[in-house]
């Protein structure tokens, strides 16, 4: 017995070696994925986030959260990934990591803002938008892609003659701000003719509001756009501050819509377009139901949006306040879960 205790002893230094000869475990996938809670959709959604400015790399794991959750859908998030370390870089816009998840997906969540992603990158994109499966569009998404190396997909630019992407497929290219931009917040005005259109069950007037401006847009908006939603510039940063003044509420301009878009196989897709989509939009219970209506409309599932589901946010949300540089430094997906 004493011998045998003695070699165990003996041993124990070799078997403290053991976690570091072995293999290292799989490094973290450069993605999130969130799995159905309860019942399930059947329907995959790939939210696609890369922007510097509206912190779309902490909205999307969110309103992944409450996708996934509260309504069984399967989600998984893509970011704009610095490859020297894996971290998030809204600045890297060259690269989002994960894109081939496009290729099974339902729905595609586009939250990106002049991407030069590779043609290997782009593909998966262009290949899901003309396969004619529904978009949802937020924000910047107008002017989602700003390819400078590679001429392969200069049409989808955001500049193309024809408005590129954002005016084709989504309905409006970037132009400029309406109103004054961190000074003037927006309150959206449900469209009293589509006041019924299931995207807006469940939201009632004055309960749409943004703390960032408006987009101005060309109108009419292309092809067969239904305004659902205007949005009033207001004089302040707050939801009950009053109009601003002048002719810059006449006409309204429209912060979202639905139409459609005919891929190069013929399908026909339905396009849902905000351009609501700072991550602290998400702290508005109607903003969040307004997008998780849509997810439903968009998927042709409009027969199961509830008034009063569920779109509560989860976990301990604290988004970060839209500004150029202002994302968290040194944070990695998994650090979103």
């Amino acid at each position: 017995m004493f011998r045998l205790t003695r070699r165990i002893f003996c041993l124990l230094p070799l078997l403290a070696l053991i976690p570091a000869l072995l293999p290292l475990g799989r490094a973290a996938e450069p993605f999130l994925v969130f799995e159905p809670h309860g019942k399930s959709q059947n329907k995959s959604i790939v939210l696609i986030s890369g922007d510097e400015e509206y912190r779309s790399e902490e909205s999307l794991p969110q309103l992944a959260k409450i996708l996934s959750q509260f309504h069984g859908f399967h989600c998984t998030v893509l970011f704009a990934i610095d490859p020297k370390d894996g971290t998030i870089n809204p600045d890297k816009a060259d690269n989002i990591p994960g894109l081939e998840a496009l290729d099974s997906a339902d729905l595609l969540v586009l939250l990106t803002r002049f991407r030069d992603l590779p043609d290997a990158q782009m593909k998966h994109i262009v290949d899901y938008v003309e396969s004619g499966k529904p978009i949802i569009g937020m924000r910047t998404a107008t002017h989602a892609f700003q390819l400078k190396t590679s001429p392969t997909y200069a049409a989808w630019n955001w500049n193309a003659p024809d408005g590129g992407f954002g005016r084709r497929v989504l309905g409006e290219t970037w132009i400029k701000h309406h109103g004054q931009h961190g000074k003037q917040s927006t309150l959206g005005v449900v469209n009293a003719k589509e006041s019924s259109h299931p995207i807006l069950k469940g939201i009632h007037a004055g309960e749409l509001w943004s703390p960032t401006d408006v987009y101005e847009a060309t109108l009419p908006l292309p092809g067969d756009s239904h305004v659902l939603v205007f949005g009033q510039v207001l004089s302040g940063m707050n939801q009950k501050d009053p109009p601003a003044p002048g002719a810059v509420n006449d006409p309204m301009m429209p912060i979202a819509w639905v139409k459609s878009y005919t891929g190069t196989k013929g399908k026909v897709a339905r396009i849902f377009t905000t351009t609501l989509g700072t991550s602290e939009d998400l702290l508005t219970e109607a903003n969040r139901r307004l997008l998780v209506n849509a997810c439903y409309w968009a998927l042709g599932l409009e027969r199961r949006i509830n008034a009063r589901s569920n779109v509560s946010l989860v976990g301990d949300y604290r988004p970060s306040p839209y500004s150029f540089g202002g994302y968290v430094k040194g944070r990695k997906p998994e650090d979103s879960r």
